[in-house]
Protein backbone atom coordinates (compact mmCIF):
# COMPACT_ATOMS: atom_id res chain seq x y z
CA UNK A 1 0.00 0.00 0.00
CA UNK A 2 1.17 3.27 -1.07
CA UNK A 3 -0.21 6.61 0.54
CA UNK A 4 -0.36 9.55 -1.75
CA UNK A 5 -0.44 13.08 -0.32
CA UNK A 6 -2.47 13.48 2.76
CA UNK A 7 -5.33 11.94 4.25
CA UNK A 8 -8.82 13.68 3.26
CA UNK A 9 -12.48 12.51 3.91
CA UNK A 10 -13.98 11.21 0.47
CA UNK A 11 -15.29 13.17 -1.97
CA UNK A 12 -19.42 13.26 -2.18
CA UNK A 13 -19.33 11.39 -5.71
CA UNK A 14 -17.51 8.38 -4.06
CA UNK A 15 -19.44 8.59 -0.89
CA UNK A 16 -22.95 8.15 -3.22
CA UNK A 17 -20.61 4.75 -4.68
CA UNK A 18 -20.19 3.47 -1.51
CA UNK A 19 -24.03 4.11 -0.58
CA UNK A 20 -24.81 2.06 -3.29
CA UNK A 21 -23.19 -0.93 -1.76
CA UNK A 22 -23.78 -0.60 2.14
CA UNK A 23 -26.58 -2.42 2.36
CA UNK A 24 -25.75 -5.50 0.80
CA UNK A 25 -22.36 -5.51 2.91
CA UNK A 26 -24.29 -4.46 5.82
CA UNK A 27 -26.12 -7.73 5.45
CA UNK A 28 -23.50 -10.17 5.09
CA UNK A 29 -21.78 -8.40 8.17
CA UNK A 30 -25.11 -9.13 9.94
CA UNK A 31 -25.46 -12.62 8.84
CA UNK A 32 -24.80 -15.34 12.11
CA UNK A 33 -21.58 -16.90 11.55
CA UNK A 34 -21.97 -21.17 12.39
CA UNK A 35 -21.17 -24.62 11.60
CA UNK A 36 -24.28 -26.59 9.77
CA UNK A 37 -26.22 -28.61 12.04
CA UNK A 38 -26.10 -32.64 12.00
CA UNK A 39 -29.08 -32.27 10.20
CA UNK A 40 -27.62 -29.99 7.23
CA UNK A 41 -25.01 -32.14 6.92
CA UNK A 42 -26.34 -35.46 7.38
CA UNK A 43 -26.63 -36.07 3.31
CA UNK A 44 -22.96 -35.69 2.87
CA UNK A 45 -21.92 -38.33 5.89
CA UNK A 46 -24.08 -40.39 4.04
CA UNK A 47 -22.56 -40.27 1.11
CA UNK A 48 -19.25 -39.67 2.42
CA UNK A 49 -19.57 -43.02 5.21
CA UNK A 50 -16.37 -44.63 3.60
CA UNK A 51 -14.20 -41.41 4.16
CA UNK A 52 -15.28 -40.45 7.43
CA UNK A 53 -12.77 -40.13 10.74
CA UNK A 54 -13.05 -42.17 13.25
CA UNK A 55 -14.84 -39.97 15.38
CA UNK A 56 -17.87 -39.18 12.87
CA UNK A 57 -18.68 -43.31 12.49
CA UNK A 58 -22.71 -43.39 13.87
CA UNK A 59 -22.68 -39.62 14.39
CA UNK A 60 -25.29 -37.62 16.00
CA UNK A 61 -25.36 -33.65 16.80
CA UNK A 62 -23.24 -34.00 19.33
CA UNK A 63 -20.11 -35.75 17.78
CA UNK A 64 -20.69 -33.49 14.92
CA UNK A 65 -20.72 -30.23 16.80
CA UNK A 66 -17.54 -31.51 18.61
CA UNK A 67 -15.74 -33.20 15.40
CA UNK A 68 -16.59 -29.90 13.75
CA UNK A 69 -14.74 -27.57 16.74
CA UNK A 70 -12.08 -29.69 16.88
CA UNK A 71 -11.42 -30.21 13.19
CA UNK A 72 -11.83 -26.31 12.47
CA UNK A 73 -8.68 -25.57 15.39
CA UNK A 74 -6.83 -28.28 12.94
CA UNK A 75 -6.74 -26.27 9.97
CA UNK A 76 -6.56 -23.02 11.78
CA UNK A 77 -3.15 -24.65 12.68
CA UNK A 78 -2.17 -25.24 9.48
CA UNK A 79 -1.19 -21.88 8.61
CA UNK A 80 1.78 -21.89 11.15
CA UNK A 81 3.64 -24.75 7.93
CA UNK A 82 2.01 -22.65 5.53
CA UNK A 83 3.89 -19.65 7.30
CA UNK A 84 7.29 -21.89 7.35
CA UNK A 85 6.73 -23.18 4.08
CA UNK A 86 7.06 -19.00 2.76
CA UNK A 87 10.03 -19.12 5.04
CA UNK A 88 11.79 -21.01 3.09
CA UNK A 89 10.69 -19.88 -0.31
CA UNK A 90 11.98 -16.31 0.72
CA UNK A 91 15.65 -18.03 1.97
CA UNK A 92 15.31 -19.35 -1.86
CA UNK A 93 14.47 -16.72 -3.54
CA UNK A 94 14.04 -13.38 -1.61
CA UNK A 95 16.40 -10.45 -3.00
CA UNK A 96 15.26 -7.94 -0.06
CA UNK A 97 17.94 -9.14 2.75
CA UNK A 98 20.72 -10.80 0.91
CA UNK A 99 22.66 -10.09 -2.42
CA UNK A 100 23.03 -13.65 -3.23
CA UNK A 101 21.65 -15.03 -6.21
CA UNK A 102 18.90 -16.91 -5.72
CA UNK A 103 18.57 -20.53 -5.62
CA UNK A 104 16.52 -23.34 -7.25
CA UNK A 105 15.14 -26.24 -6.14
CA UNK A 106 16.83 -28.25 -8.25
CA UNK A 107 20.27 -26.29 -7.75
CA UNK A 108 20.31 -26.75 -4.00
CA UNK A 109 22.87 -29.37 -4.13
CA UNK A 110 24.82 -27.02 -6.14
CA UNK A 111 24.67 -23.66 -3.87
CA UNK A 112 25.31 -25.78 -0.65
CA UNK A 113 28.87 -26.63 -1.91
CA UNK A 114 29.30 -23.36 -3.43
CA UNK A 115 28.81 -21.85 -0.23
CA UNK A 116 25.74 -19.68 -1.55
CA UNK A 117 23.08 -21.16 0.47
CA UNK A 118 25.11 -20.96 3.85
CA UNK A 119 25.60 -17.26 2.87
CA UNK A 120 21.83 -16.47 2.37
CA UNK A 121 20.93 -18.46 5.66
CA UNK A 122 23.35 -16.17 7.23
CA UNK A 123 22.02 -12.82 6.17
CA UNK A 124 18.18 -14.39 6.52
CA UNK A 125 19.30 -14.67 10.17
CA UNK A 126 20.60 -11.62 10.22
CA UNK A 127 17.91 -9.42 9.29
CA UNK A 128 15.87 -11.71 11.42
CA UNK A 129 18.04 -9.89 14.12
CA UNK A 130 17.08 -6.66 12.73
CA UNK A 131 14.43 -6.53 10.07
CA UNK A 132 14.42 -2.91 9.82
CA UNK A 133 11.14 -1.90 7.94
CA UNK A 134 11.67 -4.97 5.85
CA UNK A 135 7.84 -6.33 6.57
CA UNK A 136 8.44 -9.97 5.38
CA UNK A 137 11.71 -10.17 7.98
CA UNK A 138 9.42 -8.49 11.15
CA UNK A 139 6.60 -11.14 10.47
CA UNK A 140 9.55 -13.96 10.12
CA UNK A 141 11.24 -12.35 13.60
CA UNK A 142 7.95 -12.81 15.29
CA UNK A 143 7.43 -16.24 14.30
CA UNK A 144 10.36 -18.25 15.34
CA UNK A 145 9.78 -16.12 18.65
CA UNK A 146 7.11 -18.10 18.81
CA UNK A 147 8.91 -21.17 18.05
CA UNK A 148 11.25 -20.63 21.18
CA UNK A 149 13.78 -18.49 19.44
CA UNK A 150 14.72 -15.29 21.11
CA UNK A 151 16.17 -12.70 18.48
CA UNK A 152 17.95 -11.14 21.32
CA UNK A 153 20.11 -14.37 22.53
CA UNK A 154 23.37 -14.52 22.07
CA UNK A 155 22.86 -18.30 20.45
CA UNK A 156 20.09 -17.21 17.80
CA UNK A 157 22.59 -17.32 14.82
CA UNK A 158 23.00 -20.99 15.39
CA UNK A 159 19.48 -21.81 16.51
CA UNK A 160 18.08 -19.89 13.85
CA UNK A 161 20.11 -21.45 11.19
CA UNK A 162 19.63 -25.03 12.07
CA UNK A 163 15.49 -24.12 12.29
CA UNK A 164 16.24 -22.87 8.62
CA UNK A 165 17.92 -25.82 7.19
CA UNK A 166 15.72 -28.30 9.32
CA UNK A 167 12.21 -26.37 7.37
CA UNK A 168 14.32 -26.45 4.09
CA UNK A 169 14.82 -30.44 4.14
CA UNK A 170 11.00 -30.77 5.26
CA UNK A 171 10.31 -29.03 2.12
CA UNK A 172 12.30 -30.28 0.20
CA UNK A 173 11.13 -34.13 0.68
CA UNK A 174 7.30 -32.61 0.49
CA UNK A 175 7.92 -31.27 -2.64
CA UNK A 176 9.45 -34.31 -4.15
CA UNK A 177 6.04 -35.80 -2.70
CA UNK A 178 4.02 -33.30 -4.32
CA UNK A 179 5.39 -33.28 -7.46
CA UNK A 180 5.15 -37.30 -7.88
CA UNK A 181 1.27 -36.88 -6.93
CA UNK A 182 0.80 -33.86 -9.70
CA UNK A 183 2.53 -36.11 -11.99
CA UNK A 184 0.14 -39.22 -10.98
CA UNK A 185 -2.75 -36.44 -11.94
CA UNK A 186 -1.40 -35.61 -14.93
CA UNK A 187 -1.32 -39.58 -16.39
CA UNK A 188 -4.48 -39.94 -15.35
CA UNK A 189 -5.96 -36.93 -17.23
CA UNK A 190 -8.51 -37.98 -20.16
CA UNK A 191 -7.98 -35.50 -22.94
CA UNK A 192 -11.73 -36.18 -24.03
CA UNK A 193 -12.78 -35.04 -20.67
CA UNK A 194 -11.85 -31.91 -19.67
CA UNK A 195 -13.27 -32.18 -16.61
CA UNK A 196 -10.77 -34.61 -15.81
CA UNK A 197 -7.84 -31.64 -15.23
CA UNK A 198 -10.08 -30.46 -11.98
CA UNK A 199 -9.04 -34.14 -10.46
CA UNK A 200 -5.81 -33.00 -8.54
CA UNK A 201 -5.99 -35.72 -5.69
CA UNK A 202 -6.63 -33.79 -2.90
CA UNK A 203 -2.54 -31.99 -3.59
CA UNK A 204 -1.90 -30.29 -0.95
CA UNK A 205 -4.33 -32.24 1.64
CA UNK A 206 -1.35 -32.88 3.87
CA UNK A 207 0.57 -29.69 3.64
CA UNK A 208 0.39 -26.46 5.32
CA UNK A 209 -1.46 -23.83 4.26
CA UNK A 210 -0.23 -21.21 2.23
CA UNK A 211 -0.71 -18.12 1.35
CA UNK A 212 0.63 -17.84 -2.29
CA UNK A 213 -0.91 -15.58 -4.28
CA UNK A 214 -0.10 -14.65 -8.06
CA UNK A 215 -1.78 -13.64 -11.54
CA UNK A 216 -2.46 -16.88 -13.32
CA UNK A 217 -5.51 -18.01 -11.41
CA UNK A 218 -7.16 -14.67 -11.89
CA UNK A 219 -6.95 -14.57 -15.93
CA UNK A 220 -8.31 -18.34 -15.70
CA UNK A 221 -11.30 -16.56 -13.68
CA UNK A 222 -11.44 -13.67 -16.07
CA UNK A 223 -11.73 -16.18 -19.10
CA UNK A 224 -14.24 -18.02 -17.69
CA UNK A 225 -16.06 -15.15 -16.96
CA UNK A 226 -16.00 -14.39 -20.62
CA UNK A 227 -16.89 -17.90 -21.13
CA UNK A 228 -19.87 -17.73 -19.11
CA UNK A 229 -21.11 -14.68 -20.36
CA UNK A 230 -20.82 -15.84 -23.97
CA UNK A 231 -22.84 -19.08 -23.19
CA UNK A 232 -25.97 -17.17 -21.64
CA UNK A 233 -25.05 -18.21 -18.18
CA UNK A 234 -24.04 -15.03 -17.28
CA UNK A 235 -25.49 -11.45 -18.27
CA UNK A 236 -24.94 -7.84 -18.18
CA UNK A 237 -25.29 -6.06 -14.44
CA UNK A 238 -26.21 -9.56 -13.31
CA UNK A 239 -23.84 -9.73 -10.26
CA UNK A 240 -23.90 -7.47 -7.44
CA UNK A 241 -22.88 -9.56 -4.47
CA UNK A 242 -19.41 -12.25 -4.52
CA UNK A 243 -17.21 -13.97 -2.39
CA UNK A 244 -13.91 -14.75 -2.32
CA UNK A 245 -12.37 -18.17 -0.53
CA UNK A 246 -8.57 -17.24 0.77
CA UNK A 247 -7.41 -15.03 -1.79
CA UNK A 248 -3.91 -15.03 -0.55
CA UNK A 249 -0.85 -12.42 0.65
CA UNK A 250 1.60 -11.97 -1.76
CA UNK A 251 4.54 -12.87 0.70
CA UNK A 252 6.67 -14.64 -1.66
CA UNK A 253 5.53 -17.34 -4.33
CA UNK A 254 7.31 -21.31 -3.97
CA UNK A 255 8.05 -20.41 -8.08
CA UNK A 256 11.08 -19.30 -8.61
CA UNK A 257 9.59 -17.55 -11.81
CA UNK A 258 7.22 -15.43 -9.72
CA UNK A 259 8.95 -15.05 -6.64
CA UNK A 260 9.63 -11.54 -5.49
CA UNK A 261 9.90 -9.51 -2.49
CA UNK A 262 11.12 -6.24 -3.81
CA UNK A 263 7.68 -4.72 -3.09
CA UNK A 264 5.25 -4.47 0.20
CA UNK A 265 2.85 -6.72 0.73
CA UNK A 266 -0.16 -7.02 -1.36
CA UNK A 267 -3.05 -8.89 -2.40
CA UNK A 268 -4.36 -9.38 -5.61
CA UNK A 269 -7.58 -11.48 -6.20
CA UNK A 270 -10.36 -9.37 -4.68
CA UNK A 271 -9.28 -6.16 -7.20
CA UNK A 272 -8.74 -8.40 -10.19
CA UNK A 273 -12.03 -9.92 -9.96
CA UNK A 274 -13.50 -7.17 -9.28
CA UNK A 275 -12.06 -5.13 -12.55
CA UNK A 276 -13.16 -8.48 -14.25
CA UNK A 277 -16.95 -8.25 -13.92
CA UNK A 278 -16.39 -4.97 -14.49
CA UNK A 279 -14.96 -4.90 -18.16
CA UNK A 280 -17.08 -7.80 -18.73
CA UNK A 281 -19.61 -5.99 -17.90
CA UNK A 282 -20.92 -8.12 -15.37
CA UNK A 283 -21.47 -5.79 -12.35
CA UNK A 284 -22.21 -1.83 -12.07
CA UNK A 285 -19.15 -0.22 -9.94
CA UNK A 286 -21.97 1.41 -7.75
CA UNK A 287 -23.69 -1.81 -7.27
CA UNK A 288 -20.96 -4.53 -6.29
CA UNK A 289 -19.98 -5.75 -3.06
CA UNK A 290 -17.26 -8.32 -2.13
CA UNK A 291 -17.03 -10.19 0.55
CA UNK A 292 -13.67 -11.96 1.53
CA UNK A 293 -13.84 -15.30 3.72
CA UNK A 294 -10.24 -16.24 5.06
CA UNK A 295 -9.15 -17.93 8.06
CA UNK A 296 -5.75 -16.05 8.03
CA UNK A 297 -5.96 -12.68 10.58
CA UNK A 298 -2.44 -11.71 8.63
CA UNK A 299 -5.00 -11.41 5.09
CA UNK A 300 -7.98 -10.02 7.18
CA UNK A 301 -5.90 -7.58 8.92
CA UNK A 302 -3.96 -6.43 5.71
CA UNK A 303 -7.45 -5.61 4.38
CA UNK A 304 -8.73 -3.99 7.43
CA UNK A 305 -5.76 -1.57 7.24
CA UNK A 306 -6.57 -1.10 3.38
CA UNK A 307 -10.01 0.23 4.22
CA UNK A 308 -8.81 2.21 6.83
CA UNK A 309 -6.75 4.20 4.20
CA UNK A 310 -9.16 4.14 1.64
CA UNK A 311 -11.56 5.70 4.34
CA UNK A 312 -9.05 8.84 4.48
CA UNK A 313 -9.45 8.90 0.25
CA UNK A 314 -6.28 6.68 0.32
CA UNK A 315 -5.88 4.17 -2.71
CA UNK A 316 -4.17 0.76 -2.75
CA UNK A 317 -1.33 0.36 -4.92
CA UNK A 318 -0.43 -3.42 -6.55
CA UNK A 319 2.94 -4.26 -8.28
CA UNK A 320 2.51 -6.06 -11.46
CA UNK A 321 5.49 -7.61 -12.29
CA UNK A 322 6.09 -9.96 -15.55
CA UNK A 323 9.27 -11.60 -16.64
CA UNK A 324 9.47 -11.03 -20.33
CA UNK A 325 12.06 -14.14 -20.64
CA UNK A 326 9.30 -16.12 -20.15
CA UNK A 327 6.93 -16.64 -22.87
CA UNK A 328 3.46 -16.22 -22.16
CA UNK A 329 0.58 -16.69 -24.74
CA UNK A 330 -0.99 -13.20 -26.16
CA UNK A 331 -4.38 -13.37 -24.33
CA UNK A 332 -2.33 -13.55 -20.63
CA UNK A 333 0.03 -10.77 -21.72
CA UNK A 334 -3.31 -8.61 -22.89
CA UNK A 335 -4.83 -9.45 -19.79
CA UNK A 336 -1.40 -8.32 -17.82
CA UNK A 337 -1.33 -4.79 -19.51
CA UNK A 338 -5.31 -4.64 -18.60
CA UNK A 339 -5.48 -5.93 -15.17
CA UNK A 340 -6.44 -3.31 -13.08
CA UNK A 341 -7.71 -0.36 -15.53
CA UNK A 342 -11.41 -0.73 -14.45
CA UNK A 343 -10.59 -0.42 -10.93
CA UNK A 344 -7.66 2.14 -10.70
CA UNK A 345 -5.26 4.23 -12.55
CA UNK A 346 -1.84 3.52 -13.59
CA UNK A 347 1.29 4.51 -11.31
CA UNK A 348 5.01 4.39 -11.60
CA UNK A 349 6.00 0.58 -10.49
CA UNK A 350 8.59 0.25 -7.84
CA UNK A 351 11.78 -0.22 -9.60
CA UNK A 352 12.91 -3.90 -9.04
CA UNK A 353 16.51 -4.89 -8.12
CA UNK A 354 19.01 -4.73 -10.56
CA UNK A 355 18.75 -9.27 -10.41
CA UNK A 356 15.81 -8.86 -12.47
CA UNK A 357 16.84 -7.91 -15.81
CA UNK A 358 14.35 -8.99 -17.70
CA UNK A 359 11.62 -7.68 -15.56
CA UNK A 360 9.29 -5.58 -16.93
CA UNK A 361 6.30 -3.48 -14.03
CA UNK A 362 3.18 -2.21 -13.62
CA UNK A 363 1.44 -0.67 -10.81
CA UNK A 364 -1.98 0.58 -10.17
CA UNK A 365 -3.58 2.42 -7.55
CA UNK A 366 -7.39 0.87 -6.82
CA UNK A 367 -10.00 3.99 -6.22
CA UNK A 368 -10.68 3.89 -2.66
CA UNK A 369 -14.34 3.38 -3.18
CA UNK A 370 -13.48 -0.01 -4.58
CA UNK A 371 -11.87 -1.18 -1.43
CA UNK A 372 -14.47 -0.48 0.97
CA UNK A 373 -16.87 -2.22 -1.70
CA UNK A 374 -14.42 -5.36 0.03
CA UNK A 375 -14.69 -6.59 3.48
CA UNK A 376 -13.02 -9.76 5.14
CA UNK A 377 -14.74 -11.83 7.39
CA UNK A 378 -13.52 -14.86 9.22
CA UNK A 379 -14.86 -17.97 7.82
CA UNK A 380 -13.54 -21.34 7.81
CA UNK A 381 -15.34 -22.73 4.30
CA UNK A 382 -14.95 -26.20 5.01
CA UNK A 383 -16.69 -26.15 8.42
CA UNK A 384 -18.62 -22.72 8.40
CA UNK A 385 -21.28 -20.67 6.99
CA UNK A 386 -23.01 -17.96 6.86
CA UNK A 387 -27.19 -18.10 7.18
CA UNK A 388 -28.00 -14.91 4.56
CA UNK A 389 -30.98 -13.61 4.34
CA UNK A 390 -32.32 -14.87 0.49
CA UNK A 391 -31.92 -11.53 -0.84
CA UNK A 392 -28.69 -11.26 0.59
CA UNK A 393 -26.85 -14.42 -0.91
CA UNK A 394 -23.93 -14.09 -3.24
CA UNK A 395 -24.45 -14.10 -6.94
CA UNK A 396 -20.85 -15.73 -7.15
CA UNK A 397 -18.26 -17.11 -5.36
CA UNK A 398 -15.11 -18.11 -6.18
CA UNK A 399 -11.99 -19.95 -4.48
CA UNK A 400 -8.77 -20.99 -6.60
CA UNK A 401 -5.95 -22.86 -5.09
CA UNK A 402 -8.07 -23.61 -2.07
CA UNK A 403 -9.81 -26.47 -2.23
CA UNK A 404 -6.83 -28.76 -3.38
CA UNK A 405 -5.39 -28.17 0.27
CA UNK A 406 -8.30 -30.76 1.70
CA UNK A 407 -9.57 -34.79 1.08
CA UNK A 408 -12.44 -35.39 -0.67
CA UNK A 409 -14.72 -35.34 2.80
CA UNK A 410 -13.84 -31.65 3.51
CA UNK A 411 -14.31 -30.96 -0.01
CA UNK A 412 -18.09 -32.08 0.32
CA UNK A 413 -18.44 -30.35 2.85
CA UNK A 414 -17.23 -26.87 1.99
CA UNK A 415 -19.29 -27.30 -1.64
CA UNK A 416 -22.47 -27.74 0.41
CA UNK A 417 -21.33 -24.41 2.70
CA UNK A 418 -20.45 -22.26 -0.48
CA UNK A 419 -24.10 -23.81 -1.92
CA UNK A 420 -25.93 -22.42 1.28
CA UNK A 421 -24.67 -19.24 0.93
CA UNK A 422 -25.34 -18.72 -2.79
CA UNK A 423 -28.83 -17.75 -4.44
CA UNK A 424 -30.84 -19.49 -6.86
CA UNK A 425 -28.93 -20.03 -10.04
CA UNK A 426 -25.45 -18.72 -7.98
CA UNK A 427 -22.23 -19.85 -9.17
CA UNK A 428 -19.18 -21.11 -7.39
CA UNK A 429 -15.99 -21.11 -9.77
CA UNK A 430 -13.02 -23.54 -8.79
CA UNK A 431 -10.37 -24.89 -10.50
CA UNK A 432 -11.10 -28.05 -8.41
CA UNK A 433 -13.68 -30.82 -8.32
CA UNK A 434 -15.63 -30.84 -5.77
CA UNK A 435 -17.70 -34.32 -4.69
CA UNK A 436 -21.58 -33.49 -5.05
CA UNK A 437 -23.87 -35.93 -2.78
CA UNK A 438 -27.63 -36.70 -4.93
CA UNK A 439 -28.84 -34.89 -2.47
CA UNK A 440 -27.05 -31.82 -3.16
CA UNK A 441 -28.18 -28.21 -4.03
CA UNK A 442 -25.47 -27.31 -6.19
CA UNK A 443 -23.03 -29.29 -8.80
CA UNK A 444 -20.66 -29.45 -11.49
CA UNK A 445 -22.36 -27.29 -14.47
CA UNK A 446 -19.80 -26.80 -16.60
CA UNK A 447 -16.32 -26.79 -17.44
CA UNK A 448 -14.00 -24.00 -18.98
CA UNK A 449 -10.54 -24.65 -20.29
CA UNK A 450 -8.03 -21.65 -19.97
CA UNK A 451 -4.30 -22.63 -22.63
CA UNK A 452 -1.10 -21.33 -22.27
CA UNK A 453 0.21 -22.80 -25.21
CA UNK A 454 2.37 -20.56 -26.86
CA UNK A 455 6.15 -20.98 -28.53
CA UNK A 456 8.13 -22.42 -25.41
CA UNK A 457 5.51 -23.08 -23.04
CA UNK A 458 2.32 -25.59 -22.81
CA UNK A 459 0.15 -25.95 -20.63
CA UNK A 460 -4.30 -26.08 -19.92
CA UNK A 461 -6.49 -25.23 -16.48
CA UNK A 462 -9.91 -25.90 -15.99
CA UNK A 463 -12.83 -23.77 -14.01
CA UNK A 464 -15.74 -25.29 -13.12
CA UNK A 465 -18.45 -23.81 -12.28
CA UNK A 466 -21.11 -24.89 -9.97
CA UNK A 467 -24.04 -23.85 -9.93
CA UNK A 468 -26.92 -24.10 -7.10
CA UNK A 469 -30.22 -25.20 -7.69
Amino acid sequence: MSPVGQGRALPRTSLRVCSGILAAALAVLAATRAFPSYTEVKPVLEVQRDRLPAALQNANEARWLAWSRQHDKAIRARLDQGDLDSMVNLLLYGTSFTRQPRVRMEGITEASKSGVLRARVDDLVAGLRSPGDNQRLAFLRELVRAKGLDPEASGFSQQAGMFLYKNLLRVIEERRTLAERAAADRSRAQPADPASLLDRSSLFADRGVSLDTGLFPNFAIEQTLRDLKKRGVLRDGQVSRVAVIGPGLDFVDKNEESAYDYYPQQTLQPFALYDSLLRLRLARSNALSLTIFDISSRVREHIRRAREQAARNIGYTIQLPRDQNRPWPPDLVAYWRAVGDQVGTAVAPIVPPEIFPGLETRAVKVRPEVVLACEALDLDIVLERLHLRADARFDLIVGTNIFVYYDPFEESLALENAGAMLNSGGLLLTNDRLPAGPASSIGLAGVTIVSYDTAGMRGREAVGWYRKQ
